[in-house]
C-alpha cells in the first residue's frame, strides 16, 4: 500500500474518477484525505461535483424520444 500523500496536482488529477467511482478503495482514501486538508483542492472537487450534479439533475427532466431506446440497444446489439 502506498503511504505517500497526494499532492495536489495528483489529487486534480484523480477527481472525474472519483465522482465517477473509478478509483481504488487506496486511491479513493488518499484523494479524500488530501481533500480533508487542502482547501484549494476540495474547492476544485466542489465546482467538479455541483457540475455534475447540475448535469444529472438535467438529464432526469429530459424525456427519450419514442424508440429511441430500441433503436440504440438495436445497433449495440449489431456490432
Amino acid at each position: 500500500m502506498n503511504t505517500e500523500p497526494l499532492n495536489c496536482a495528483e489529487t486534480v488529477q484523480r477527481l472525474d474518477d472519483y465522482l465517477d467511482r473509478e478509483l481504488s478503495a487506496e486511491e479513493v482514501a488518499a484523494v479524500e484525505q488530501h481533500l480533508e486538508h487542502c482547501v484549494g483542492c476540495a474547492g476544485a472537487f466542489a465546482v467538479e461535483q455541483g457540475l455534475l450534479d447540475a448535469i444529472r439533475a438535467k438529464l432526469t427532466r429530459l424525456r427519450m424520444p419514442a424508440g429511441l431506446m430500441a433503436k440504440i440497444s438495436s445497433r449495440l446489439s449489431a456490432r
